[in-house]
């Protein structure tokens, strides 16, 4: 029986030291791969979350939606938050510390907290956002006041037409529906950068025929896509770490820690 438990427990060192000779350097290199990965990421995390917040502040009188920068804001902020991450993945990668290995686990679990976040708000803003637009472009249209007008509405209209190169919520006949039908529209920003641009129907070569609500919707879904996209491949990666530190973490024993064996007792 002696000889049975001599036999077992022989057999279970050699198994620990076994995927010792392996795993460990494996958790090493894959961090080590991570903390470079991490600074490359946050470059592109942070171009999401500054398209977030740009397509807001351009189409704010569009969208009734107050905290439709939030996603964007939060994914900055963990943008930031990368950086510092990825030196310490890869110092701990070179050298292992308790309190190094301890600061990491927390700023991931803070940027999985921000990602996650701005990921579902991505999501939910992408559904919700679907109608708001076209309801809000239609009543601009149909209210608009003249190029040089200076109501909000007219404005927001004219910078849409500008920005996205478009003519109209569907097309450019919906200016015909909002006005007394003539060969002239009554916008300029419909106009193409031609010379003596007039919005002359005559002349339907010099003006933007596609509509803008589809333009818009496209590029909503495309900002909050990759949003979301970003901010979930990256809760992967940060999960990836996480075992990986957790790995050091189980082969570093504690520094208060001392071993005991038969000399310590001689």
């Amino acid at each position: 029986m002696r000889r049975v438990r001599v036999m077992m427990m022989v057999s279970l060192s050699s198994f620990w030291l076994y995927e010792e000779s392996w795993l460990k350097p494996f958790a090493r290199s894959l961090l080590w791969f991570l903390g470079f990965i991490f600074w490359g990421t946050a470059a592109a995390l942070a171009f999401g979350g500054v398209l977030v917040i740009v397509m807001y502040e351009n189409y704010r009188y569009l969208f009734q939606e107050s905290f439709l920068s939030l996603p964007g804001w939060l994914a900055v902020a963990a943008a930031l938050i990368l950086l510092p991450t990825g030196v310490l993945a890869i110092s701990i990668s070179a050298k292992s510390s308790r309190y190094k290995q301890g600061v990491l686990m927390y700023l991931l679990l803070v940027l999985l907290c921000l990602e996650m976040s701005s990921a579902v708000l991505a999501l939910f803003y992408t559904v919700r956002m679907t109608s708001e637009p076209k309801r809000t472009l239609d009543y601009l249209v149909y209210q608009y006041n003249g190029t040089h007008s200076e109501g909000p509405g007219s404005r927001a209209v004219d910078a849409v037409q500008r920005k996205r190169q478009c003519c109209g919520a569907q097309n450019y006949t919906d200016w015909l529906k909002a006005t007394a039908a003539s060969w002239q529209l009554p916008v300029e920003s419909c106009c193409k950068k031609y010379s003596g641009c007039r919005s002359d129907l005559r002349h339907l070569e010099q003006l933007f025929q596609e509509g803008c609500l589809k333009k818009l919707e496209d590029w909503l879904h495309f900002v909050m896509t990759y949003l979301f996209w970003c901010c979930t491949v990256l809760s992967i990666l940060e999960l990836l770490a996480g075992v990986s530190n957790g790995i050091l973490m189980r082969y570093q024993p504690p520094h208060d820690l001392r071993f005991l064996d038969s000399s310590t007792f001689s």
